[in-house]
């Protein structure tokens, strides 16, 4: 263990967490991330990721044993004010870590199916697009300029684990992305598309998610060869975009199995 807490705000290490949990651009430079909480760091490890930095309130060592000896590092303890400044809820768990952020453009012309997201700003929404990406075997997301930033501690806690499971590309040109991907691409849309339990979803597909309200751009739109519509007989306006995805993933894995 390390030699003794580390109590103030303002020592270096916590202001250096504090914004690797604050400010994107800190994660951008870094390619780090802080991860908050036993089970986003139990997942990690289960992934095979490897920890940069282990960091554990002084009062809750003990309760962490298992994990620090999987990880392998000396933790770092905190004092309950310097850790409640780095970590972004309001009741700590008294485990955070630090994790690189992969660089995650990938050959998408080798994938079989990868999901694009267009300026979807809510992090619960992206982050409950990325588990049930990651659940329903769609393992590449590509996110374009606008959405919530992925590393962030909302969108983290939202997915669950799944950032682990995923090739996540941030900042993305869309319509490049789309074009290699050179599969086909659906998008979703409220009304006037494919019913889903209708449309052809055989061979390399990709999905794209557009904005809350707003939906997919026209843009991006053309370059779509599926517009899809899921029915809603219960005679809802539309669908919350992180549901939508969750049924299309859902279904897409359902034919294909």
């Amino acid at each position: 263990m390390s030699a003794g807490p580390i109590t103030s705000r303002a020592n270096p290490r916590v202001r250096r967490w504090r914004a690797l949990a604050r400010d994107a651009r800190s994660r951008r430079a870094e390619r780090r991330a802080l991860i908050e909480g036993e089970h986003l760091v139990a997942a990690c490890l289960d992934a095979g990721w490897a920890l940069d930095e282990l960091i554990l309130s002084k009062g809750k060592v003990s309760s962490f044993d298992a994990l620090a000896r999987r990880c392998g590092k000396i933790p770092v303890t905190l004092g309950d004010a310097a850790l409640r400044a780095i970590v972004d809820t309001e009741s700590p768990s008294g485990i955070a870590a630090v994790v690189c952020i992969p660089d995650s453009r990938t050959k998408l012309n080798t994938v079989r199916s990868c999901v694009f997201l267009e300026g979807i700003q809510d992090a619960g929404n992206v982050g409950a697009i990325l588990r049930s990406a990651a659940a329903f075997g769609v393992a590449h997301a590509v996110l374009g300029a606008g959405c919530a930033d992925a590393w962030s501690p909302k969108v983290l806690r939202a997915g669950m684990g799944a950032h682990f499971a995923l090739a996540i590309e941030e900042g993305a040109d869309l319509a490049a992305a789309m074009d290699r991907f050179g599969g086909r691409v659906a998008c979703t849309v409220a009304r006037g598309g494919t019913p889903l339990p209708q449309t052809d979803l055989s061979g390399r597909l990709a999905w794209l998610l557009g904005a809350e309200g707003r939906g997919v751009s026209a843009a991006l739109a053309a370059h779509c060869a599926l517009r899809v519509t899921i029915p809603m007989p219960g005679g809802a306006e539309s669908l919350n975009v992180a549901a939508a995805a969750a049924i299309c993933f859902y279904e897409t894995m359902r034919r294909r199995s």
